[in-house]
């Protein structure tokens, strides 16, 4: 029998294993899962996977177009490119067409001999009606956007339009019609392809298609091909107000252009739903995007379209359509058919086409007063976007705060329960992780800007990636990543330091184990802090009902749920696991297949908006748009890459990147200083402006001698120093002369004085005359305008001095009373028209009532002060100078924006204080020398500057000593001060150097100064002993402060200088004149002074100045009047 053991509670309570730890089993596989972590050749082959797909992606929604079709493959009622493009290829033929120009004529006379080619070629069921329409004149006043503070005048404005109806219902679809706009003129500097005769051509075809289609629609088609959108989208506005069929519009669509070809999208759409509803269930290749939207209506595009008029003016909803490939040509001379894609007028014309035959057909048009009533009630704009251009998802604005909330809820719940089941320390490591988000966006903004800033200091442009945009990749790309990859990695650091605490905390595990597992769980938190970016973005985007944040969504929901459904832990018991590859894979398909399209085509276009974007030339940091650009890519590279980093920290592919980052960028420079890339090529160019200028600006009732020459600047960021250099034509370039085009100012050009005076005449230049003036309770000036030959102005009105105007022209009131804005001070009246234009205006100025500064601001007044009305006429019309230089134009430079000549005139307040002409005083002393400095010395900068002042101050006090006999003083101009006002303290006859002994406490504001003596030392001795000349008097240090030159300040010290002299009894006055300053020779001449000649051998004296400044020797003679 065998013996049962013995077992007893005391000694199985002893045999018992301990209690282990509820993950105390999963540190049995921890060291292999750590031995098991990525390594850096799958990190190659998961970014080349992700590059892959976002290339891909982009190439099917932005450059994937259908082929073209022929006539016969289209039929009567499809539509044909190869058509099109012949209406293109007819219309840039007739060479830049702006409005006023003989070639827009031309370009009319041709689309409107097409559109009765289809009226009589429409099935004989259609109604084709044709009107060749003669705008009146008229004024546009839009309150946003690019065109706040102006008003927009026209005249003699010519359209064409096209209106199709169904025969047998005319009168129902004649009170009911869908209008498609466009417009055919251009800038003066292009035959615009892309802007916008491939817009045009487009019309033109689908007019044809639909002349063929129309007997059954319900409602009515207008097409209208306009002119006078370059000037200011007049052509729109004058066909809303003033042509009866506009009446009867309920829905607009606008065809544009931004560059050449490529798809056009829809990049404005609304206010209604209606209209891109039916767009997206009737076009075949639906391409269209609300971010566009969003960064148009916000004004970070600087840009306007006729479908600002349509929405504003006449209070309709419709689509807005643009061309955006190539947006560094626009408006340039390379806006021509050759870069025109193959397949870009296919795809808007198949997609119009569907569309036109939807809505045309519906019984369910809206009436733009209904549209207005819905959307108070709710029926709110749209959310729309297109999906690799194939499919476009719509939904309402309502419809996406339900969607926004219930996410947003949602994330709020899970997380919450998350941080109150991890307690404390989850709610630090969470805070933390957010911090490494914001570190990684800091470092990444901070690595690309400082990219963004060296690159204008060692490059020969700001700009050396227009020509070649992929080399922002390198430039600005690679450290954007580089700093992101830093940033989160010390926020990594952080992270592991802090949970290294709380898991050594837990004694069941050795040391080996927790640092393994401090690790992991960083990793986790930095992949987490991903759906706390998304879902802060999202909340402010849903608060403030921007369209554009569907894309946190779609960034926040499918990582969200891969990161659930794979990785996920519902106790805090369960220990951590390197996050899986098919997380992320499957977290960021959806986002990717989403956005990465839409993020590189807006890169894109920035890029190209790079060759227009200093709109006042030298008026921003040469560095500033490199920032724009390198703060975009880092911003999405931090939020679209924080999930994909957050992997790389336990990964052996930290170096690879840091090295393949590092290499790029050196590489990119190396491509840049090299000159390998050129900036710019010919079919890239550089935006320039060539204007004949012929300044005529100073106080009214003064007559101004106008001055003369050629300004040279570019809209594009950095100097000219090279095109300078190939032009040769005696160009000066820097920011010394800032030239006032009164819409806008260069404050960095060149310019020329030589051989300017031909091709213009005096007759040409604007005048500005007051009528009358009337000072009762309310001030009333009336003003006539000249405009002489130009049909192309633009008015400033100082709305700081002025409250309102009315504007006529031929007596026909054209601006009204009331409702005006101004920007800056500013409201600007801009004036476009056809040769038919009224010239001749009558301005009524209604002064603002204001009392006169006082004593203690008088000097910040006259420093502010400003003219009263700035005036600038273009004229279309070539010098021989500027023919000269345009013909030697760098090819890699286009013309850009402005017309070829300009005149101004600047009107300034009479109420301004007086000038005054005087003797200087000792309290003139500073005031003189730092004028002195300023005019002379103007490179000069603190602190040399500074030291200069002190030391003209020094020399002006005790330097002035003069032989025995002779006579010196300094005269100034003075602002602020009135003669018959001042109370005097000093002695009558005391002087110190040149400057009176009297003392004033109303001494006014020195603007400029002037030196008279009769010394001679810069006058040839007489006789053998070398006897100083007698009876002439000498003028030295001519200088007038640069905000108040061209105001005849000049004119008055030298006036006042020659009856200083005549009362010492002088015969003559005499002075030395640069060489290299002809507004200053013509300034002397216009004043009597003649050149003398130097005789041969001659040793006359000459101002003490750089031996490179050569001088004209001038002299006048004195009509000294008979003393008794």
């Amino acid at each position: 029998m065998r013996k049962r053991p013995e077992t007893s509670r005391s000694s199985n309570s002893q045999q018992r294993p301990p209690k282990q730890p509820p993950y105390a089993n999963s540190t049995t596989n921890l060291s292999s899962s750590m031995k098991s972590i990525r390594s850096g050749s799958v990190w190659i082959i998961l970014s080349a996977v992700i590059i892959y797909s976002c290339y891909s992606v982009h190439y099917y929604q932005f450059e994937n177009l259908p082929s073209p079709l022929t006539a016969e493959q289209a039929g009567k009622r499809g539509f044909s490119e190869i058509q099109a493009i012949k209406h293109v290829k007819a219309l840039t033929d007739f060479g830049p067409h702006p409005v006023g120009s003989e070639s827009l004529d031309l370009a009319l006379q041709y689309v409107l001999a097409e559109v009765e080619n289809i009226k009589k070629n429409a099935y004989y069921e259609v109604d084709v009606e044709v009107d060749f329409f003669h705008a009146k004149t008229g004024a546009n006043r839009l309150t946003s956007g690019l065109f706040r503070g102006k008003t927009l005048v026209y005249a003699d404005l010519k359209h064409v339009v096209l209106r199709i109806l169904p025969k047998f219902t005319p009168n129902q679809a004649a009170d009911n019609t869908i209008l498609v706009s466009s417009h055919i003129d251009t800038v003066f500097s292009t035959g615009g392809a892309g802007d916008c005769s491939s817009c045009v051509a487009v019309m033109l075809e689908l007019a044809r298609g639909i002349s063929q289609w129309a007997h059954g629609f319900k409602n009515g088609v207008i097409f209208l091909f306009n002119t006078g959108e370059e000037e200011g989208l007049s052509g729109a506005h004058s066909f809303i107000t003033q042509h009866p069929w506009s009446k009867t519009i309920r829905l607009a669509v606008d065809l544009e252009a931004m560059g050449v070809g490529g798809k056009s999208g829809i990049f404005q759409a609304g206010p209604h739903p209606w209209a891109i509803e039916n767009f997206a269930s009737a076009a075949k290749y639906p391409s269209g995007n609300i971010i566009a939207q969003d960064l148009f209506s916000s004004g970070v595009i600087k840009s306007a379209t006729d479908f600002q008029v349509y929405k504003e003016v006449a209070g309709l909803s419709g689509l807005d359509f643009a061309f955006t490939d190539n947006g560094a040509v626009y408006h340039t001379k390379n806006d021509k058919l050759d870069l025109l894609k193959s397949g870009s007028l296919q795809h808007l014309g198949e997609n119009m086409l569907a569309f036109l035959l939807r809505i045309a057909s519906s019984p369910h048009l809206p009436k733009s007063k209904d549209m207005d009533k819905e959307l108070k009630t709710g029926h709110d704009s749209a959310i729309f976007f297109d999906i690799l251009g194939t499919y476009m998802i719509v939904y309402s604005q309502r419809f996406a705060s339900m969607l926004h909330n219930s996410v947003i809820l949602q994330s709020l719940l899970i997380w919450a329960a998350s941080l109150f089941m991890g307690g404390s320390s989850a709610t630090i490591s969470l805070g933390l992780s957010c911090l490494s988000a914001i570190l990684m966006l800091l470092f990444s903004i901070s690595f690309s800007a400082f990219a963004a800033f060296i690159v204008p200091q060692i490059s020969p442009s700001p700009v050396p990636y227009v020509a070649n945009p992929l080399l922002v990749l390198g430039l600005f790309a690679a450290p954007a990543l580089l700093g992101a990859l830093t940033g989160q990695h010390l926020g990594y650091l952080i992270l592991k330091k802090y949970l290294l605490i709380v898991y050594s905390k837990k004694k069941q595990l050795s040391s080996v184990v927790i640092a393994d597992l401090v690790k992991l769980e960083a990793e986790r938190w930095l992949y987490k802090a991903g759906f706390v970016q998304w879902l802060v973005l999202l909340i402010i985007g849903n608060y403030y009902k921007i369209g554009s944040s569907y894309l946190a969504v779609f960034w926040l929901v499918p990582p969200a749920f891969a990161y659930g459904l794979l990785e996920a832990t519902l106790t805090p018991a369960r220990l951590p696991k390197p996050l899986k590859l098919a997380t992320l894979l499957m977290g960021l398909a959806v986002p990717i297949l989403i956005s990465s399209g839409t993020f590189i085509r807006f890169a894109g276009t920035i890029i190209g908006m790079a060759v227009r974007f200093d709109r006042n030339p030298g008026g921003t940091p040469e560095w500033l748009w490199n920032i724009v650009i390198s703060t975009f890519i880092a911003v999405c590279i931090c939020l679209t890459f924080i999930y994909v980093l957050s992997y790389v920290h336990l990964s052996g592919a930290k170096r690879s990147i840091i090295l393949a980052t590092s290499i790029l960028f050196g590489l990119s420079l190396i491509l840049v200083l090299s000159g390998f890339i050129q900036p710019f090529t010919e079919d890239t160019a550089r935006a320039v402006n060539v204007v004949h200028v012929v300044d005529a600006s100073g106080r009214y009732g003064e007559k101004q001698d106008p001055l003369s020459y050629i300004s040279l600047f570019s809209n594009t960021p950095g100097k000219l120093e090279k095109e300078v250099e190939q032009i040769k034509e005696g160009f000066t370039c820097g920011k010394d002369k800032v030239v006032d085009f009164v819409a806008f100012s260069v404050n960095y050009g060149c310019w020329t004085h030589d051989d300017t005076e031909s091709g213009w005449s005096e007759s040409d230049i604007p005048t500005l005359h007051v009528d009358s003036d009337t000072k009762g309770e309310e001030r009333i000036t009336q003003v006539s305008i000249d405009t002489k030959f130009s049909t192309r102005w633009s008015l400033a009105i100082n709305t700081k001095e002025i409250e309102d105007f009315i504007l006529k022209g031929n007596s026909e009131e054209l601006i009204p009373y009331g409702n005006k804005t101004s920007v800056d001070g500013w409201h600007h009246i801009q004036f476009s028209g056809g040769n038919d234009s009224p010239r001749k205006f009558e301005l009524t100025l209604f002064w603002s009532v204001k009392s006169m500064p006082s004593a203690d601001n008088v000097d910040r007044t006259i420093q502010d002060q400003r003219p009263l009305l700035k005036l600038r006429t273009d004229v279309d019309r070539l010098t021989p100078k500027t023919e000269r230089v345009l013909a030697k134009l760098p090819t890699w430079c286009s013309l850009f924006g402005l017309c070829r000549a300009s005149q101004v005139a600047e009107f300034y307040p009479t109420v301004s204080p007086e000038i005054v002409v005087r003797e200087a005083r000792l309290e003139d002393c500073w005031e003189v020398a730092e004028t002195h400095c300023s005019s002379f010395f103007p490179e000069y900068s603190f602190p040399l500057d500074f030291v200069l002042r002190v030391d003209r101050l020094a020399a002006m006090l005790s330097g002035f000593s003069i032989p025995n006999g002779c006579r010196r003083t300094c005269l100034v101009a003075v602002i602020g001060s009135s003669v018959d006002q001042t109370f005097y303290i000093g002695i009558e006859d005391f002087k110190i150097g040149g400057f009176d002994g009297k003392f004033s406490l109303n001494r006014g504001y020195v603007t400029g100064i002037l030196t008279v003596d009769t010394v001679a030392d810069f006058l040839p001795r007489k006789g053998p002993l070398r006897q100083r000349r007698t009876g002439i008097a000498y003028i030295s240090n001519v200088a007038v402060r640069e905000r108040f030159r061209r105001k005849g300040i000049a004119k008055r010290l030298i006036a006042k200088a020659e009856a200083q002299a005549r009362s010492w009894g002088c015969r003559s006055i005499a002075l030395h004149c640069d060489l290299n300053n002809p507004g200053a020779t013509k300034l002397y001449k216009g004043q009597g002074f003649k050149c003398i000649k130097v005789p041969e051998g001659a040793s006359w004296p000459q101002p003490k100045t750089s031996p490179d400044i050569k001088f004209n020797f001038m002299m006048k003679l004195l009509n000294t009047p008979i003393t008794t």
